[in-house]
């Protein structure tokens, strides 16, 4: 009985294990069976190494290359491993011997490849390649279709009728939303040998989704795809591409105008490697689509016939490459980062023959010409001789020197007009875009060392004219041929509009106020000539230190003199001159222009520098003013070039005026002159450029709103004798007045209190600098501060 009993009992014990015991078991088991699935997971996964034996069949004996891309990542070579008998391995073998895998965790290890350097458009041999154009096009309601059929039938007559037929094969058209993408943008399509491919584009731009945005898309993806080289169609010869789109819709191109356009732009400069043959072109296809299309075209065709002719895509900037927008000068170094010694001109150039001479004519002296001093027939040297640091310091700042001492460049408001993004004073005061004004010197020399000089001192000096002279129409050829070869360098740059590109290629008006002296040239009146001949305006700065030569200066078209002080102590400090009687000189040419004021427009350049000419001088400028009654007074706030030339002089940033600061001068000036039953009045400002203009009410300012604008072909009929002037002298008509070319009325955002920055133009901010007045005060209190901190 005790058994059953026993056994009896048995459930009920085991129900109780049960109970205490059921969580620790059922985890084991889980846990077990994890572990047993996870084993055989791992087994079937296991590369199985088979060693059964090679095959006894005859095996061809090869040499077997194995190269690293064939690799698996992570792997490295095992080169004992290697069969040396040339026989193939069995790939089951080579993979547990000549592969070896590394132990520990993945490295990625190497070094950066370096980018390919761009496929020159210059290696295109004119003798033997030929250049196929590729014309793409998209159009969603036809308007596109419409002008690239049109295009098309254009282009193709030009190629088979241009001088270089021969070398352009007939063009492929292709319509965007029926081409596959990696055919012709991840990789450039086969040609036959010695062909070499152009892109042009013609692209719409829409607020919807279209296939534009698919194809932008993919342009992004190909350039930054690590897979790719970055700029996978640095083959081709080059690209343009032209936008259309509707100002109604988007007025600028900051709010959409031809944005997709923009955007291929962008994009295809970067995978061409800075391949862009000529600007983005952009018409508006309710205005001037055709005009601007015809425009662009006569562009890409010249760009062409330059690759064919072997010249590549011309001299300048390739492509998208960085445009130099800062006005501020390099700093002049040599090759191995130290600073040159610039020396005095007198000590520069080389003897020459003494065929090409002139006699140096001594001007130090101007009350008579029996005071001419003419000195001994030494045989003169070259102003700026090629081999001189003088040269080197002015070709390394952006000038081309033309001759042996003329000299141009291309000025920051040039690139930004072409760009867009607004032109300087003159277009706001007198109607000149800067797009359109060329930049010249026909002398380099100067006799003054101004503290404020933008070149860094690097101009020659002198006192006398004892050079080697160029003729004026050598001169004027140079500087013409230069300016144009700096236009072109500025067809490559982003953002720069085709038809500013096309209408820079015609210069209008002409600067002579570049570096040096202008009127120092002694044949500057044949030089004026020349360009009045060629309906170019003339606007000439001199620093009132030559009178004889003022005095004989024919009339141009707007005549500059620099005030930069007005007393003697402040002037010597600032244009530090080299003449002895430089005050006398001074005084001179002031009344020189008082007797010349009536024959052509005459102004007063005042460059403030705190510190030097503007506490309590407003007087002293205004006995300046009623001394020689100019025509207008242009005042401006000193640019401060960062030189240790100006710092020796003792100019720094704190002698920078504000604008705010500039204003209340002119203000004040505005009002002395008023006081002295003078009538001028501020007409015009151009804040952007920190200058002011005054101007006389009576002769500028015409039923009783202000014109300070020129009529430049008017100018042109006077020169000319086209029409006849009203200057008068004995009752008789001997010339012309400057009333007499009087142009538009001054618009409306140039006047004083409206900024003077054109509306049609895009301001752009440089990066941490913005709109507003109280944010650039605060900005410049610290600067000040930090020049402060740096000086003590």
């Amino acid at each position: 009985m005790s058994l059953p009993n026993k056994w009896a009992q048995l459930p009920a014990e085991l129900l109780l294990i049960w109970h205490h015991h059921r969580f620790s078991v059922l985890f084991s088991a889980v846990a077990f069976a994890a572990i047993v699935r996870l084993a055989i997971y791992a087994r079937s996964r296991r590369q199985k190494i088979s060693n059964s034996p090679v095959p006894g069949s005859p095996v061809e004996k090869k040499d077997i290359e194995l190269r690293p891309e064939w690799l698996p990542e992570n792997t490295t070579l095992n080169t004992s491993c290697l069969n040396v008998d040339g026989h193939a391995e069995d790939v089951s073998s080579l993979g547990a011997t000549v592969l070896k895998k590394k132990r520990g965790p993945k490295t990625v290890k190497g070094r950066r490849t370096a980018k390919k350097s761009p496929v020159p458009a210059s290696c295109f041999d004119h003798n033997t390649d030929k250049i196929q154009p590729i014309i793409f096009f998209q159009s969603l309601s036809g308007i596109t279709e419409r002008f690239a059929t049109d295009f098309v039938k254009i282009f193709t007559d030009w190629t088979t009728g241009c001088d270089q037929s021969r070398i352009f094969l007939q063009p492929d058209v292709y319509d965007i939303s029926y081409i596959e993408y990696d055919d012709y943008f991840i990789s450039p399509p086969k040609v036959e040998e010695n062909t070499r491919l152009f892109y042009i584009i013609l692209l719409p731009t829409y607020n919807i989704d279209t296939v534009l945005d698919n194809f932008l898309e993919n342009l992004q993806e190909t350039h930054n795809d690590f897979r790719i080289d970055t700029a996978p169609l640095r083959s081709l010869l080059g690209y343009s591409v032209f936008g259309f789109g509707d100002k109604e819709g988007w007025p600028t191109e900051e709010e959409g105008f031809c944005s997709q356009a923009r955007e291929v732009d962008k994009w295809m400069a970067k995978l061409t490697g800075r391949k862009r043959a000529y600007p983005l072109g952009m018409g508006d296809t309710k205005k001037d689509a055709a005009a601007r299309l015809q425009e662009w075209r006569v562009g890409v065709q010249e760009a062409l016939v330059e690759i064919a002719e072997g010249r590549g895509l011309g001299d300048g900037i390739p492509g998208s490459g960085d445009p130099a927008e800062s006005d501020e000068e390099e700093d002049l170094e040599d090759s191995n980062g130290q600073s040159k010694r610039v020396e005095e001109i007198e000590e520069l150039g080389s003897m020459v023959d003494s065929s090409s001479t002139t006699i140096p004519v001594d001007y130090t002296t101007y009350k008579s010409k029996s005071k001419l001093l003419v000195k001994s027939t030494v045989a003169p040297k070259e102003m700026v001789p090629t081999t001189s640091p003088t040269h080197a310091a002015l070709t390394k700042q952006g000038y081309s020197i033309i001759g042996s001492h003329s000299g141009v460049k291309i000025c920051r408001w040039t690139k930004s007009a072409l760009r867009g993004r607004g032109s300087c004073y003159k277009y706001s005061f007198y109607g000149i875009a800067s797009h359109l004004c060329m930049e010249a010197t026909p002398s380099l020399s100067c006799s003054n060392k101004c503290v404020f000089c933008w070149r860094h001192g690097t101009n020659p000096v002198g006192t006398t004219w004892r050079w080697i002279t160029d003729a004026p129409d050598l001169i004027f050829d140079g500087i013409t041929a230069a300016h144009y070869k700096k236009i072109k360098m500025m067809k490559g740059v982003p953002g720069v509009r085709a038809e500013r590109f096309a209408e820079a290629m015609r210069i209008r008006h002409c600067a002579l106020s570049l570096v040096g002296e202008p009127i120092f040239y002694p044949h500057i009146n044949e030089l004026l000539n020349i360009m009045h001949s060629n309906r170019i305006s003339t606007f000439l700065v001199c620093n009132a230190q030559h009178p004889a030569q003022l005095a004989s200066l024919v009339p141009v078209t707007q005549l500059y003199v620099s005030i930069d002080a007005s007393n003697k102590e402040s002037l010597r400090k600032i244009d530090r001159p080299l003449h002895r009687d430089f005050w006398e000189r001074f005084c001179a040419c002031l009344d020189i222009l008082r007797n010349r004021r009536f024959e052509q427009r005459t102004v007063f350049r005042l460059t403030l520098v705190k510190g030097f000419n503007m506490a309590e001088e407003v007087r002293g400028y205004a006995d300046l003013v009623e001394r020689a009654l100019p025509g207008f007074v242009e005042v401006k706030g000193v640019t401060y070039c960062g030189t240790s030339a100006a710092g020796t002089a003792g100019l720094t940033m704190q002698n920078v005026p504000f604008y705010e600061e500039v204003a209340e001068f002119v203000t004040e000036l505005e009002k002395e002159l008023n006081s002295r039953g003078l009538t001028y009045g501020i007409g015009a400002e151009h804040a952007h450029s920190c200058c002011v203009l005054l101007a006389d009410k009576t002769r500028f300012m015409p039923n009783g709103k202000w014109a300070t604008r020129i009529d430049f072909e008017r100018f042109f009929d006077l020169y000319e004798g086209k029409v006849e002037g009203t200057r008068l002298e004995d009752g008789k008509v001997v010339g012309w007045r400057p009333e007499d070319y009087v142009g538009d009325e001054t618009p409306e955002w140039a006047l004083w209190g409206n900024g003077g920055f054109d509306p049609r133009d895009q301001r752009v901010w440089r990066k941490g600098k913005g709109p507003k007045a109280d944010e650039g005060e605060k900005r410049g209190e610290v600067e000040r501060k930090k020049m402060e901190e740096l000086e003590f």
